[in-house]
């Protein structure tokens, strides 16, 4: 089984939300570039994988977003583990202005 979780913001940047998912989680992000997905940041443990992008899609339309159900929100933190991890989401939601958008079991 796999847990899937995504969040949005539009009250920090992508480079805001690295810092505060960093200092609340204790991941190092490392930044990578895409031509689908543009810059975006990926910290990965034993427990999972964290992922912050922008929901705007680098291209030849400004409309295009990842998560188009959610145009408001600007930064996507997605987060990836192999089981349900409440202690997780605990910590993700006590970031300020970091909401959770979409949850999935796989």
């Amino acid at each position: 089984m796999t847990d899937h979780h995504s969040y949005g913001t539009s009250a920090h940047t992508a480079s805001e939300l690295v810092r505060l998912a960093s200092d609340c989680l204790g991941l190092v992000f490392t930044e990578r570039d895409s031509d689908y997905r543009g810059t975006y940041h990926v910290a990965s443990s034993l427990n999972g994988r964290i992922e912050i992008q922008p929901n705007a899609i680098r291209g030849d339309d400004d409309d295009d977003l990842y998560a188009p159900e959610h145009p408001a929100t600007q930064v996507l933190l997605l987060a990836t583990t192999p089981a349900p991890d409440p202690a997780l989401q605990t910590r993700l939601g006590s970031i300020e202005g970091l909401i959770r958008l979409n949850h999935e079991t796989a």
